[in-house]
Parts: C-alpha cells; structure tokens; sequence
C-alpha cells in the first residue's frame, strides 16, 4: 500500500506494533552499531597519532558514586582505575566495566587496545576471574541482537544530557572570618577549587512500550535495591515478550498528517509516555596547574575508551571551557539522583612490559561474555 493509504487504514496500529516494533528497532540497532564502528575508525588516523607523541605513562583515577537518596549511597559503586599507556597501546585495568540505570557490571576487568592491531581485533575486554576475552567490535548472531532487543524493549527509554550553556566557575572560598580562595592538595598536585555554577542535567524517561508485566518487575528490582539488595544479584537475563496489545485505530488523514505543524506530527500508534524533568546541580571541580599531562592529551585517551558510559560523561564534562589547569578532582552528574567524584590520584611517565598489552595465551575467547558491548 501507499503510504496515505497506510495512514488511513484502521489497522495501521497493528501494522505498526508488529513490523516496528521488533524489525525497525532491530534495524536501528545493527545501524548505530554499525555507525559506532566507523566512526571509530575514521577518528582512528588522528588517535593514533596523538597518542603516539604522547610519552608512556601510568595514570590512576579513582570514581566514587553518591547520591541524595537516603540508603542509596551505600549501595552505589566505586572503583579505582588504573590506565597504562605505552606508544599506541593503552591498558585499563578496573572493577567496574558500566553502570546504567542502577545497573552495574561489576568484575576483575582489563580492557585493551592494540593500534597495532587490524581494526576488528584493536580492541578486547578481559575477563580475568573467568580467563576469557571478547573482541569489543565484533559482528553480532541473530540471537545476540534479539536479546539485545528484549532487554531495550523492556526497559524504560532513559536519556541524560548535561546542559552548559549557561555554565560559570567561581573560585571557592575557605575560612569564617579572613576568606580567601581555596588551595588544596589532591593526591600528590596542589589544586585551586572552583564553584561550577548553573550546571543542569536534563532527562527524558519514556515507557509506553512497556507492559504492566514490565513495569512492575523494574519497580520491584528498584525497591529491592533501595532496601540495601545488591546490585549483582539482580536477575537481568532477557526474556522473550509477546507484542503488546496494539492500540485503538486512529482516524487520522493524510492531510491531517502531512498538514501539522513542523515537528509535532499526529501520533499514529500508541501515545507517548515521557516524563522530563530538569535538575541543576552544585558541584566543585580542583584545577591544578602541575599536573603533568594536559587535557587535550586526556581527551585523547578517554576518545579511545568512551564506549564506557562513566568514561563518556568524563570526556563530555572536561571537553568544556574549563579554569585553567588539568580537573584532578571534579563532580559529574550522572543520573538525576546520583553523582559521581572522580579524583585523579596518580601519574608518572614509566616504561612497561609489552606483555601487559596483550591476551594472556591461557585465556579463551567468549564473544558472548559482555553482552552490552
């Protein structure tokens, strides 16, 4: 059929539910996927390069999650970070591979990448408790991307974005009755902190596609959680789910749609369940001019291993016009309630054993082992 006719047909819910809901989002996802990968390669060139000039060195970071919401601090993560960088190969040893949504993988982990290497194979993950490993950019199964679609489809749809445009920095203040600006130290530099001011995290949670089945099951995962369940005790395994009950025919018409003002088109399915809300946050950053590497270096690394989502609002939070200094301490708004404090502890340029920089020959390869990546 045309697609006025479609539109005007009474079972287009229908149509809609069966075909988009699973062939369309699987489509969109092998497409951001695929998109992901060249993107990565066509920034490759450029990464390699930078970070061939930059020395070898041995950097530690750690992450610390807190939040407002009482007993959900005590729950959340930490993790201590430790990135080893030796011409175009960096290692990132870590308990902590992502954490989304209050969910959280957790393990001995070693991330690797070999500029070296052919494209497919630059980049793996290890899994040093079990001894395997898993090619970060390999080509998915059918059934590796149908679970993937479950799990999307029986999730709320969860966006967080920082705003900055109307961000300021003003040197924090130290004292009661003789003020003046605050000098610390933060690990082994000596640190100015600043006030960020008119930070906002704006957040989109969507859930029509969710059945009442859904809903409840993440509520009940959620209450547990905020009791003091752990957070790797949670069953998340992927469910097959039957469609949901499409919803009622519209009697929406070509015109009608073709006519809406720009950007706010009829719905033609089910109506749209999104809640979003705006939080501005307070947090401080320490800036310190003896640190020996300097951000653009920084950026280059974290470009290497932002598919980490944690490691993503890092690089996104100090890619912004920042005090002068390097951010050795600095106060990253992740999710609405939670907060994460990330410390640079530890650098020196070193020299390594190249052996550190590649898979250990007792481990096996499980394509399957992360299956978020």
């Amino acid at each position: 059929k045309s697609l006025p006719d479609m539109i005007e047909c009474h079972n287009i819910n229908t149509y809609l539910f069966l075909i988009v809901n699973f062939c369309l989002v699987t489509a969109l996802l092998r497409k951001l996927k695929q998109q992901s990968r060249e993107s990565v390669e066509e920034k490759r060139p450029r990464l390699l390069k930078a970070l061939k000039e930059l020395g070898d060195f041995y950097l530690e970071l750690h992450w610390d999650f807190q939040s407002w919401v009482p007993l959900l601090s005590r729950i959340l993560p930490s993790d201590a970070c430790k990135i080893h960088k030796q011409g175009i190969n960096i290692r990132l040893d870590t308990t902590l591979i992502d954490f989304t949504d209050m969910k959280c993988q957790r393990g001995d982990l070693s991330f690797i990448f070999n500029g070296d290497a052919a494209p497919s194979e630059s980049f793996v993950v290890l899994d040093n408790e079990q001894k395997v490993y898993q090619r970060i950019h390999h080509e998915e199964s059918e059934m590796e991307t149908e679970e993937e679609v479950d799990i999307l489809m029986s999730s709320d749809i969860y966006s967080a974005t920082l705003s900055t445009k109307s961000i300021t920095f003003t040197r924090a203040q130290t004292g009661w009755l003789f003020r003046e600006d605050k000098t610390e130290r933060v690990g082994n530099f000596l640190a100015d902190f600043y006030l960020v001011n008119g930070l906002v995290l704006e957040s989109r949670k969507r859930r029509e596609h969710l059945s009442e089945e859904d809903i409840l099951r993440n509520k009940a995962i959620m209450e547990s959680l905020s009791k003091g369940g752990n957070l790797m005790e949670q069953n998340f395994e992927p469910v097959r789910r039957q469609s949901l009950t499409p919803p009622s025919p519209n009697t929406i018409t070509w015109e009608e749609y073709i006519s809406a003002e720009n950007g706010k088109a009829p719905h033609l399915g089910r109506e749209l369940v999104c809640k979003e809300s705006k939080k501005t946050f307070k947090a401080t950053i320490a800036m310190s001019q003896e640190f020996p590497l300097g951000i653009e270096s920084l950026l280059n690394v974290l470009e290497v291993i932002a598919p980490f989502k944690h490691f993503n609002k890092l690089r996104e939070f100090v890619q912004m016009k920042l005090p002068p200094g390097f951010p050795v301490k600095l106060d990253i708004p992740v999710f609405p309630t939670i907060t994460a404090t990330v410390t640079f502890q530890e650098f020196r340029y070193d020299e390594f054993d190249e052996s550190i920089f590649t898979i250990p020959d007792d481990y096996k390869e499980d394509p399957s082992r992360f299956p978020d990546l």
